[in-house]
């Protein structure tokens, strides 16, 4: 640096050149050098006329002199700077001498003992009346102690886990630690100085931008999760607090997190999916129509946990036809056009369409690329028109197999919004087509063994016969919801003196055993009563009997009616109904004037089976023709929903009720009125109405 050449003088003695300087200015430098003492700030003076450099105690001791060894040179001072600031302090001063401007700089100091103190140095240069620098006063400030805290403050945030930068009021970044870096992908020197909006340009409208200016307009801190796209392509949790200087901003990458929270609750998704399935298909057994129903719901509930759409497909066993009975999609808008395109796929995609190999061969399909797999093989029209308005991208195709039959698939599509179904997603996709197909396949393994139980039956239970005098119908009919075929049955049939005979049964028990045990019940009891004029108790006894003697182990409710008639009787118009009740629920009687009259007690007498030896007897009553008698079993008037009391007096207001149907409708619309739900138990019913004279 030039520097004016010193020249003799003492520390006692006035400035030269101090008569150079206007009044005015002498009284600044007056009131600075008492300002600066007060504040414990050390003050120089140098001449730049003179060279010489005048210091104060206080700036003595800052930079390790006494008075008897600072020599009052502009060398002393610089051989107190730290090697690696010298140069660019003292140029700082040559530019204010320069410029007849302000002297700014921070430096470090080495003392001779080798400490070392951070010095903050400001001045102004002076000129004469010519605009000649003559002086330059100033002032320098210990900062050590700001320093070390400052770089305290820097170590920890360079060690922190956690990303921190901070942004100026101008949006620059003004500090940026080392997990920062890492997190944004760019160095310190690409970072600092930098406008945050140039930088990240996504951030632009986008929620960053949004809470960071949020926080800087105003006093509270904001916290907020967003994500930015690549090349960082990642989620932050992130933290913005204003302060004087501008934004501190804390931010962690929470992509990882929020990808095992987004894993977790996908998880928990398809296990509620699973469960969802397992519950809709358990309602599944009954008629087709009810089966369609749960399908539809399977795939209502498979999207969009598994995929954007679906669509189910059956196969018909019998004749070999396929069709798609369900199909979903999670954007309302488009599900016409799921539905549209579920009912014209099949007729429309090759025979090598993954949906019908998973169906041929039983084998699960991915396909990585829809357009170019289907599409080619879509005619031109309305199956190709929806297809590139549903806009698939990717599919998984699993069969519906269980036992070793494919019954039907599940075809899943995503559209290239979403990423392909991952291996979970497909294990869960597996897991409800398995669920789904041996639902189908028990129910109609099910249908089968009931249709085949109910054949058996029908066959035991065979027409009634029509007597001249009387009209008799038959009814019987199985449950609705589960295989109890098997109990229930009624006979009627002439004896040899013409006397008509009706007779109710329920056998414990609702399976094919207790079908083949009421077979042998009902033709013993057809055995016993066709023998000759034998009363009602008298077959009920012998038949009681015969279940014991024959080790036949059933037990059964039953009620033997026997319609009787003497010439007296026909040429009076009445008749006699003799019966007798072995547990069964009691007959009603229909008279022509429209009451209903229950025959006998609630129960009757002890049950078929349980005692031999239990007394048996027949009870009569005289009535008129037109007159109608009906045996019934226990599943019309008892169930979950119904105590038999109660049940027994809806038959009877629902029987008085409908009396001036015929015989046949009747006894279809009271099955009808008990029963609107449909039947919980085997339903038998035989009545008989007897002809006017």
């Amino acid at each position: 640096m030039t520097v004016p050449e010193q020249r003799p003088g003492s520390s006692g003695e006035a400035p030269r050149s101090l008569s150079l300087l206007p009044d005015d200015a002498e009284v600044s430098r007056l009131r600075f050098e008492l300002a600066i003492d007060a504040a414990r700030i050390g003050s120089f003076d140098w001449d730049l006329v003179t060279g010489r450099l005048s210091w104060d105690e206080q700036l003595l001791a800052l930079f390790g002199y006494t008075e008897a060894d600072f020599d009052e040179t502009l060398d002393a001072f610089a051989a107190r700077l730290h090697p690696d600031d010298r140069d660019r302090t003292l140029q700082a001063l040559q530019d204010a001498v320069d410029t007849r401007g302000a002297y700014e700089a921070e430096f470090r100091v080495v003392l001779p003992s080798g400490d070392i103190r951070w010095v903050q140095g400001r001045g102004r240069a002076l000129a004469d009346s010519r605009g000649r620098p003559v002086r330059l006063l100033g002032a320098a400030l210990d900062t050590t102690r700001l320093r070390e805290g400052d770089a305290r403050v820097s170590r920890v945030l360079e060690t922190m886990r956690s990303a921190f930068f901070a942004l100026d009021r101008s949006w620059r970044f003004t500090y940026v630690n080392a997990e920062a870096e890492r997190v944004l992908h760019r160095t310190r020197d690409e970072l600092l100085g930098g406008v945050v909006w140039e930088l990240f340009p996504d951030a632009v409208g986008s929620a960053f931008e949004t809470h960071y200016r949020a926080a800087m307009e105003g006093t509270q801190e904001r916290v907020f999760e967003a994500y930015y796209p690549p090349p960082l392509d990642a989620w932050y949790e992130v933290r913005a607090w204003p302060g004087p200087d501008g934004l501190s901003v804390y931010f962690l990458d929470v992509t990882e997190r929020r990808a095992v929270e987004e894993r977790a609750r996908a998880g928990a998704a398809r296990l509620a999916l699973i469960a969802e399935v397992s519950a809709l298909m358990s309602s599944a057994l009954g008629s087709a129509a009810a089966e369609r129903a749960a399908l539809q719901r399977v795939a209502e509930a498979v999207v969009p946990v598994l995929g954007d759409w679906a669509i189910l497909t059956l196969a018909d066993g019998t004749d070999g036809r396929t069709q798609d009975v369900a199909s979903w999609h999670a954007d309302p808008a488009m599900r016409a056009a799921t539905a549209t395109y579920a009912a014209l796929r099949l007729a429309s995609v090759a025979p090598d369409a993954p949906v019908l190999r998973a169906l041929e061969s039983g084998r699960l399909f991915t396909v990585a690329d829809v357009p170019a797999v289907i599409r080619p093989t879509l005619p031109e029209g309305e199956v190709r028109d929806v297809f590139d308005a549903l806009a698939p991208r990717t599919a998984v195709t699993l069969p519906l197999l269980a036992r070793g039959r494919t019954l039907g698939a599940l075809s899943v599509y995503r559209g290239a919004d979403r990423s392909p179904a991952a291996a979970e997603d497909v294990a869960a996709a597996r897991e409800v087509a398995d669920r789904v197909a041996l639902a189908l396949d028990n129910a109609r393994l099910f249908d089968q063994q009931r249709r085949l139980a109910e054949a058996l039956q029908r066959s035991m239970l065979t027409a009634p016969p029509q007597p001249d005098d009387a009209e008799i119908v038959v009814r019987y009919q199985p449950a609705v919801q589960v295989a109890q075929v098997g109990g229930d049955w009624y006979d009627a049939f002439l004896q040899p003196d013409g006397s008509t005979v009706l007779v109710i049964g329920d056998v414990v028990g609702h399976d094919i055993e207790a079908a083949a045990a009421m077979g042998q019940l009902r033709g013993m009891l057809r055995g016993i009563a066709h023998r000759g004029d034998t009363p009602p108790d008298a077959v009920l006894a012998e038949l009681d009997s015969a279940v014991d003697a024959l080790g036949l182990g059933t037990m059964a409710t039953a009620v033997v009616a026997r319609v009787e008639q003497t010439p007296e009787q026909r040429a009076a118009g009445t008749t006699t109904l003799r019966w007798s009740n072995a547990g069964h629920p009691p007959p009603l009687l229909l008279t022509p004037e429209g009451e209903v009259r229950t025959l006998g007690d609630d129960r009757g007498e002890l049950m078929l089976g349980v005692d031999p030896a239990a007394r048996r007897t027949s009870r009569a009553v005289e009535v008129r023709r037109g007159s109608t008698l009906l045996l019934y079993t226990d599943g019309l008037v008892e169930g979950r929903d119904l105590l038999l009391d109660e049940g027994t007096s809806l038959l009877g207001a629902a029987l008085a009720q409908l009396a001036d149907l015929p015989l046949e409708r009747l006894c279809d619309a009271l099955v009808t009125r008990l029963r609107p739900e449909g039947l919980q138990d085997d339903v038998a019913l035989v009545a008989i109405r007897l002809h006017p004279q």
